[in-house]
């Protein structure tokens, strides 16, 4: 008859995740202050852009919408 391994219970199992999840953050290659803050800005010129297409979009259709029921 084989012996089971015997599994690791929980504490066991977190603190292991929190080891290897600690390890890879160390790999990550972090932005600078300057970079983050550029794609920062990028992030919400985009986010303002497509808001107002959205919004443009929107009150054409709403617009189409209302012409065809009435």
């Amino acid at each position: 008859m084989a012996l089971k391994e015997k599994k690791p219970n929980l504490f066991q199992r977190t603190k292991n995740w929190w080891r290897q999840t600690i390890g890879e953050l160390r790999k990550v290659t972090w932005p600078t202050k300057e970079d983050a803050l550029a794609l920062t800005r990028i992030v919400l010129i985009v986010t303002v852009i497509m808001s107002a297409i959205l919004g443009v979009l929107d009150f054409i259709f709403s617009r189409l919408v209302g012409l065809l029921v009435g």
